[in-house]
């Protein structure tokens, strides 16, 4: 077996590794261009292939930062693992376990200090690793390399094909607009004072997830995304989102929450995906507290991610949606 950095020809190999390999989260040959190849961050040294009877058996793909990521900066002491796997039919040889020796080796002799699996911004494909679907890995991970599982997030997801929105939610808007606050849909107006209330109230993580959902939403072209803005008396105070089927993130004001105002704003983002005849909502990721109050909506829980964390940092925040 040998180990060596990715190339470019290996490209079919390496998707169907993936694929065989990490059965609840199969990529397309586009999504790894996008996601993989043309990440900013992306080095083939962090995508170690391991090679037997010439051909991809196994991977594992990190990421480090090359661009500095907002007020997080270049984040040199940082790495994380978003992927990994080994063909079926070649387990239980060591591959798994030779793989990550050789990246874990080369990224503490960079003075790499804590490396996450896998909240890493922009392009994670999973909270973590799934605790039903790939409890081996966790083990592998904990026995032989000293993870350990800093936090679970809940995937979870709704139907929308026989929405109806709530008779309450009328009301509670009306006695909300008594009080100033309305919700309406997301205009080029609203720009200014979003943006800074994304990044105050909300964080770097946030700012950016919601950038690119803009870009969509202004460039023109055809989309499948709706944004709604809460404002009182002209102030920002909450916005919620979705694109496509992926729903959220959504949240209000540290001062106003507990109001209803973010039940309305997630009540009707559902129903404006419903208009556009989306029949499941879904997000990848929310923590135990919150995936409750997703349940009283409706919500129910897809998939546990165990977010493995090795070494010591602080914790970056991530778009959690």
């Amino acid at each position: 077996m040998e180990i060596r950095p990715y190339r470019g020809g290996d490209e079919r190999e390496l998707v169907a590794v993936w694929n065989a390999s990490m059965v609840c989260d199969r990529i397309s040959s586009q999504i790894f261009h996008t996601k993989v190849l043309l990440d900013l961050n992306f080095q083939s040294i962090n995508l170690p292939v391991a090679i037997e009877e010439d051909r991809v058996v196994g991977f594992v793909l990190a990421l480090t930062r090359r661009v500095p990521f907002g007020p997080f900066g270049m984040q040199p002491e940082r790495a994380w693992i978003t992927a990994f796997g080994v063909h079926p039919d070649y387990r239980r040889r060591g591959i798994g376990t030779a793989l990550f020796a050789q990246l874990l080796q080369r990224l503490e002799a960079e003075k790499r200090t804590t490396i996450d699996i896998s909240p890493y911004e922009p392009n994670y494909f999973a909270p973590g690793v799934d605790v039903n679907a790939y409890p081996q890995a966790i083990s592998l991970l904990q026995q032989r390399f000293g993870f350990q599982i800093h936090e679970h997030a809940f995937s979870m997801g709704r139907d929308l094909s026989n929405y109806e929105l709530p008779a309450d939610i009328l009301v509670q808007e009306r006695q909300l607009s008594q009080e100033g606050i309305t919700i309406q849909p997301f205009t080029a107006a609203d720009l200014p004072d979003l943006m800074n209330f994304l990044l105050d109230e909300f964080g770097w993580g946030w700012y950016d997830y919601y950038h690119a959902s803009l870009l969509e939403l202004c460039g023109g072209g055809p989309t499948k995304t709706d944004l709604l803005v809460a404002r009182q008396q002209g102030d920002v105070v909450g916005v919620s989102h979705h694109r496509d089927e992926r729903f959220g993130p959504f949240g209000v004001r540290s001062d106003l929450r507990n109001r209803g105002i973010g039940r309305i704003l997630l009540f009707r983002c559902l129903e404006a995906m419903a208009a556009r005849h989306i029949y499941y909502a879904y997000f990848l990721w929310t923590e135990e507290e919150a995936a409750r109050l997703y349940a009283r909506s409706g919500f129910q829980r897809r998939r546990e991610f165990a977010i493995l964390h090795q070494g010591r940092g602080e914790e970056t925040a991530v778009a959690q949606t």
